[in-house]
């Protein structure tokens, strides 16, 4: 079965400080629904062509259907909810090719 992950590309953060209540509540739902994070703050990025070369948060599931029902869980709509208004962010869930 084909693997699933959560692709997060954040183009500015202008108060870092305003996604620590997300963090803390994306964390725990990742955690819970067998998520790995496996790239997030701290990893190194080149970026290029139309490229950002800020945050980039990479979190693989066991399947495409485990990313999916992750990101509609209880526990991660809590966490969406803490978003500041105004933030921008580019989210995918996409399914592994093997």
């Amino acid at each position: 079965m084909a693997k699933g992950y959560w692709v997060s590309v954040y183009p500015t953060i202008t108060a870092p400080e305003a996604l620590e209540v997300y963090n803390e509540l994306a964390g725990l739902a990742v955690k819970a629904a067998g998520g790995r994070v496996l790239a997030s703050v701290g990893s190194r990025v080149v970026a290029h062509e139309a490229g950002i070369a800020e945050r980039v948060v990479l979190i693989e599931f066991d399947s495409f259907e485990q990313a999916v029902a992750a990101y509609e869980s209880a526990a991660y709509q809590k966490a969406l909810a803490e978003l500041p208004d105004g933030f921008q962010r580019d989210f995918r869930i996409t399914e592994g090719l093997v």
